[in-house]
């Protein structure tokens, strides 16, 4: 029993700066949304779903070289995963990786699904 509240209270302290970090960084974050200095992330999965085929499954937001951007991972149909880069004030796309499917004009986008409906 003593081992074990040792290995937890060692775990306890590696993972607090790791905590302190990630709430420094959602605090940046909000401050920044609420400056005006990034658009919100809602916003930005409205247009990507219409832009580009596919689910997205995750997605970031990263302060890269003192630009805001959202680094987004999109799962289409085929299963091929690819991830776009948006700068995160002006949607802008910066870059991509993977086999990026873009919708074709007048293509249907399929509705989000709710939280509710889970």
């Amino acid at each position: 029993m003593r081992r074990l509240l040792s290995l937890l209270a060692v775990f306890a302290i590696l993972a607090a700066p790791v905590a302190a970090q990630e709430r420094r960084d959602h605090e940046r974050a909000r401050a920044a949304m609420e400056a005006g200095q990034i658009r919100p992330l809602s916003e930005l999965l409205t247009e990507v779903e219409r832009r580009f085929r596919g689910r997205v499954i995750e997605a970031e937001l990263e302060l890269e070289d003192g630009v805001w951007q959202y680094e987004i991972k999109i799962l289409p149909s085929n299963g091929r995963l690819f991830t776009i880069e948006l700068d995160a004030a002006t949607g802008a796309l910066i870059r991509s990786r993977g086999p990026v499917q873009e919708r074709s004009s007048g293509e249907a986008v399929m509705p989000r699904p709710s939280a509710a409906k889970r």
